[in-house]
């Protein structure tokens, strides 16, 4: 008797950082369901993302390359047709492939990243997708409505599109107009709830698959994504304060709609009361999606769902908080952003249950995890699954951070005085070897720490260990040569349209 390829479980939770989960060392207790799924599972101590942002990191996951080899570094960009991606894999040898996705960048735009999946349904945006039920006969008028919400749904995700891909458009976007529309009627972060809910049907009834046949499942939730709106409860727990302050509860709305500061660099750091409230209201967000989190698993449990299953929580990549004048996660290589969250658990053993690892790995690996898994591994493939440990401390691990274009055109009309003492149009780029991290920015701005022993990135070593920049320094240049030879950059089909192109320099968003 066959024993059936297991499902697999990628389950991202966007915006996530590692150091606000309890079991990851965080005081308050934020996340006591992920706490549990991780003391029967691997939890990676030192995760790190190969991208600072969700659409170059959700790629990288699914192809198994870093930024600079996949291209997709922009809102515009496009993945090259010759990448296959890790839905692809699975799909063209019998896995029904299925993606429940919250974040508009990766379930609206079109970019690729959804080339291989059966099923992708998008709970944010203007309209929504639902799952299609199976063993249902509309009547004549249903299968009218359907055709004309699959028309609408067209018509209104080329929207979508052109508003990620136009920097006057998401200037438009982000006026006090627009702001209230697509975080409330736009669903902008999405229904984690009902995409669990689905997500769940499908593992549990497997509806309309043969008995032999796996699935596999990528979700992807929004709810540590700002704005932050948890519900009064968590609140009370995590930001009391906000509850009686008016002055917090005034920043709070403030900084809810001012969508510009959610990606320039503070001009003053954040007072005492300011950081209090965004860490709270954060807190919250992750203790809210760790309750939804928990029911989904039990459910799973309860039902044999996880019995033959690699499951995979990880994060796209965390979110600053205020910390070193940053806010959101749109131009930093720091510990804040590229520091996450990593947990499987499988049947057989392979990541052994209440096992920590604390050997540097890339989420990149995780398409290499996957393919192993499924037993689709090339030989090439093979020995980067992290079902293989690494302990070597010559073992490299890189990160990229290739700034936005369109934020960096917005910072440059609004504050550019910040884009050149934060270097925000310039490339940054990081490499781990053993307890050090190189960051370099730009080719000339470098600093070194010590991530073991100063997660928080507070010295700067760069001037006591001239020496080890010098090698680390080398590791990047080699890296960045390499990569950039590997592809050219595709650019989405609006992009280049000479009336945009001539409305956008204009506008000054383009030079001559």
């Amino acid at each position: 008797m066959s024993i059936r390829r297991p499902d697999i479980v990628l389950l991202v939770l966007d915006t996530q950082r590692s150091d606000r989960l309890s079991c990851y060392g965080y005081a308050k207790e934020t996340s006591p369901n992920l706490d549990a799924f991780a003391a029967s599972a691997t939890l990676f101590r030192n995760a790190v993302s190969a991208a600072q942002w969700t659409v170059p990191s959700h790629a990288s996951m699914f192809t198994g390359l870093y930024p600079s080899a996949h291209q997709v570094l922009q809102s515009y960009s496009v993945l090259p047709s010759h990448i296959t991606t890790l839905a692809e894999r699975l799909s063209a040898n019998g896995y029904y492939t299925a993606g429940f996705c919250n974040n508009p960048l990766v379930g609206v735009i079109n970019n690729g990243l959804r080339r291989g999946f059966y099923s992708f349904l998008n709970y944010s945006g203007l309209l929504t997708s639902r799952p299609n039920q199976a063993g249902y006969s509309p009547q004549l008028l249903d299968r009218y409505r359907q055709a004309f919400k699959r028309l609408l749904a067209g018509a209104l995700n080329w929207v979508q599109d052109s508003f990620a891909r136009s920097e006057l458009l998401l200037a438009f976007s982000f006026t006090p107009l627009m702001v209230p529309l697509w975080q409330t009627a736009l669903s902008f972060k999405g229904n984690t709830s009902k995409s669990l809910d689905d997500a769940a049907q499908l593992l549990i009834n497997r509806r309309g698959l043969g008995d032999e046949q796996p699935i596999f499942t990528f979700i992807n939730l929004m709810g540590t994504h700002m704005p932050y709106h948890p519900p009064r409860l968590y609140v009370e727990r995590f930001a009391p304060h906000v509850l009686q302050d008016k002055a917090a509860q005034h920043y709070l709305q403030q900084f809810n709609s001012d969508i510009y500061g959610w990606l320039a660099p503070l001009a003053d750091a954040l007072d005492e009361r300011q950081k209090m409230t965004l860490d709270g209201m954060y807190d919250a967000e992750v203790a809210h999606q760790d309750d939804q989190l928990g029911a989904f698993l039990q459910k799973l449990q309860e039902n044999g769902a996880l019995n033959n299953t690699l499951t995979i929580i990880c994060s796209d990549h965390g979110e600053h908080l205020g910390e070193k004048h940053f806010v959101g996660h749109s131009i930093s290589l720091y510990n804040e952003l590229v520091r996450v969250p990593l947990i499987i658990r499988d049947s057989t053993g392979t990541f052994p249950r209440g096992a920590i690892r604390e050997d540097v790995v890339s989420t990149r690996c995780l398409f290499h995890t996957v393919l192993a898994a499924a037993g689709l591994a090339s030989e090439i493939e093979e020995p980067l699954s992290l079902a293989h440990s690494s302990a070597s401390s010559d073992r490299q691990v890189f990160a990229e951070a290739i700034p936005p274009q369109n934020v960096v055109n917005l910072l440059y009309k609004r504050q550019p005085e910040l884009v050149l003492s934060h270097a925000c149009d310039q490339p940054r780029r990081a490499v781990w070897i053993g307890n050090h991290k190189l960051i370099e920015t730009g080719g000339d701005r470098l600093e070194l720490y010590d991530v073991r022993n100063d997660p928080q990135e507070s010295l700067n070593l760069t001037d006591i260990f001239p020496e080890s920049v010098e090698f680390l320094q080398e590791c990047l240049q080699l890296f960045a040569a390499n990569g950039e030879a590997i592809t050219t950059l595709e650019r989405a089909f609006s992009y280049d349209d000479p009336e945009l192109q001539r409305r956008l320099r204009n506008l000054g968003y383009l030079e001559d």
